[in-house]
């Protein structure tokens, strides 16, 4: 086995990495705690349990100091990084200069993210760019040739409300796995069962990819934050809210309570067979150590104690799994009521509660866009002699005429609504997901503005179809931005857009 510790331990079947997470200080912060953050940090390194630093990139969508500038400072040790690489602000170009700068430099740990919507807002807020995401990066990185061999990871939140939220989840995870990803960390939430699912669910897939859960140390404050959804990503329910004030009333704030619950979701994680822990919200490094150190008190099965305790769900939420009553966690039965919304009656059905517009839309593209459709030969000899022509511009205009009171189409260029459920990434996620959703949704909603997340609405438009799955066994979208501002038709028919150059039909 090759590469680095870290990637021998999560590559490992009996292995099981402890990591510490590293938040780069904010622009802005002040000389004293720039140091105390290093210190902390370079503490947890000396330490023999870590097996590695993750150095988070703009991590809650404020600007801070870059995880390449932070790596600089263990220079020469031996201790192991991961490097976050968030899509956010960087072009296309500026992300491949940085992972060949990263593995330049023997950085090859690398998790890929979309990253978080920038907080500042208005006129001098930094450009929301999203050129890639996350499962495009990891597409981006695959096909680099020249560089250190990569390590590169992915990420899946787990803790959906719902089904239009949870399986599109999956979908992705198994998308960013075909792209490249060798490892992948689960988002933050407080229920072993739906931990349990996720690991189910990939060997259910065949799928052996190494998996690391998040670990929080929980405050107050933080739990608050959680709960009201001001950090995408991370999920406090409201019982497991209570619990927590109740604990935070006790004369040492819950400081106890809250290193417990770190450590015994720890041993969760090891015990349903992760091979690691990310753990966050640490002060200090004592905090960090105390949490192992209680870990380690624990006797071997414990954790199955634990697993009953931390169910901290949505109240009916949706599980993939049916729940297994004797460990409060799931059996390898898919949910009853999940496969018969599945069955052929069950989507033919829904089909009829679809928006017309939705209806006549797929309809006119298997008539005439695709490229096995009927009338494709038709259209690419209109364009093509359109080409050599002044019609050209009367095509574009027309095809504007139509798609953007449709579709709110921004012209990219590179059109993916055939993929999307007819909903335009350009003009409804703030993100532009191609690929599927990014993990910041909260019950159907967009972490940024508050709509409805155009990813699940697809899934109810897709799936009365039997096509809800199609991103997971698909190349990833990188929409080509050179075709911005051009006919889309045109690039359909002609060959030139993404959906032609992934040979998809």
């Amino acid at each position: 086995m090759t590469g680095t510790p870290l990637r021998r331990t999560l590559e490992a079947r009996d292995g099981f990495a402890v990591i510490a997470e590293f938040v780069p200080w904010r622009h802005g912060a002040g000389v004293a705690r720039t140091a105390r953050s290093l210190a902390t940090a370079r503490e947890l390194a000396a330490h023999p349990r870590i097996a590695a630093l993750n150095i988070t990139d703009g991590a809650g969508g404020h600007a801070a100091t870059a995880p390449i500038a932070i790596a600089e400072e263990f220079a020469g040790t031996a201790r192991d990084l991961i490097i976050n690489i968030a899509c956010r602000g960087r072009s296309h170009d500026d992300l491949g200069q940085l992972v060949r700068a990263l593995a330049a430099r023997g950085l090859t740990n690398v998790l890929a993210i979309s990253g978080d919507y920038p907080q500042l807002r208005g006129a001098d807020a930094p450009p929301a760019r999203f050129d890639l995401d996350s499962a495009g990066l990891l597409t981006m990185m695959s096909q680099l040739e020249g560089i250190a061999p990569l390590f590169p990871g992915g990420v899946v939140n787990t803790h959906k409300r719902h089904e239009r939220e949870q399986m599109p989840q999956y979908h992705k995870l198994e998308l960013k796995i075909r792209s490249g990803a060798r490892f992948i960390v689960s988002q933050l939430g407080y229920d072993a069962r739906k931990d349990d699912e996720l690991l189910r669910y990939l060997r259910l897939r065949g799928v052996g990819t190494p998996c690391v859960t998040s670990v929080f140390i929980l405050s107050a404050v933080a739990a608050r934050k959680f709960n009201a959804g001001q950090v995408a990503g991370c999920v406090v329910t409201d019982d497991l809210l209570a619990l927590v004030e109740r604990q935070a009333a006790s004369p040492d704030k819950g400081r106890a309570f809250f290193l417990e619950l770190a450590a015994r979701q720890v041993a969760i994680a090891r015990g349903l067979g992760f091979r690691g822990a990310l753990v966050g919200g640490h002060h200090d490094a004592g905090e960090m150590i105390r949490v192992l150190e209680i870990a380690d008190g624990f006797a071997r099965d414990d954790w199955r104690d634990f697993a009953r305790e931390i169910q901290f769900g949505w109240p009916g939420g949706f599980h993939y799994f049916e729940r297994d009553a004797a460990t409060s966690l799931n059996r390898d039965e898919a949910d009853a009521a999940y496969l018969a919304s599945c069955t052929p009656d069950s989507r033919r059905g829904a089909r009829d509660m679809l928006p017309t517009a939705y209806r006549v839309s797929r309809v006119a593209h298997d008539t005439i866009f695709a490229p096995t459709a009927p009338a494709f030969p038709l259209g690419e000899l209109l364009y093509r002699r359109a080409e050599r022509s002044r019609f050209a511009r009367s095509l574009h205009v027309l095809e504007q005429a139509i798609k953007e009171p449709l579709f709110e189409c921004r012209d990219c260029g590179d059109c993916s609504l055939a993929e999307t459920g007819y909903l335009c990434p350009e003009s409804q996620c703030p993100k532009g997901q191609r690929n599927g959703p990014c993990g910041g949704s909260r019950d159907g909603r967009c972490e940024v503005d508050d709509r409805a997340c155009i990813w699940a609405l697809a899934y109810d438009r897709l799936k009365p179809y039997g096509e809800e799955g199609a991103i997971a066994g698909r190349t990833a979208t990188i929409a080509d931005a050179s075709l911005r501002d051009t006919s889309a038709w045109a690039n359909t028919f002609l060959g030139r857009d993404h959906i032609s150059r992934s040979g998809a039909s």
